[in-house]
Formats: structure tokens, C-alpha cells, sequence
């Protein structure tokens, strides 16, 4: 299989010459760290992600007279 990395950040780019059990241990190594970051911060790393979505734009304009 060819793969390709040419419109890949170069921060991003992977190996291609590696062996599928190298590719394996990478995936096992980066699922380790998600759990253990998400351990470590999870609620904060959510707020920040719905704060990233939907920045705090203060309440909506609400009036009571305007029907539903």
C-alpha cells in the first residue's frame, strides 16, 4: 500500500517505513497517554473544547412577549 504525506504538516508526518507491529506499538503508546490525560484532565479539556465550539457570548436576548 502507498502512502502518502504530502499534505501532511512535517510535525505530523509518519514513518512509512515502518513494520505494522511499529505502527501497533505507536498506536498503543498514543492510547496510553489519551487515557492518562484525560484522567489527569478531562473536564478541563472538555470546557475548553465547548469553549473553542461556542465562546461565551453572554446571555441570549430573551423577551418574554415574543411567542415560542
Amino acid at each position: 500500500m502507498k502512502h502518502t504525506t504530502q499534505n501532511t504538516p512535517p510535525s505530523m508526518r509518519v514513518p512509512t517505513h515502518w513494520t505494522p507491529e511499529q505502527a501497533l506499538a505507536a498506536l498503543e503508546c498514543l492510547h496510553a497517554m489519551r487515557e492518562a490525560i484525560w484522567a489527569l484532565y478531562g473536564p478541563q479539556a472538555q470546557q475548553a473544547w465547548r469553549d473553542q465550539l461556542m465562546p461565551d457570548r453572554g446571555p441570549l436576548d430573551f423577551d418574554p412577549d415574543l411567542p415560542f
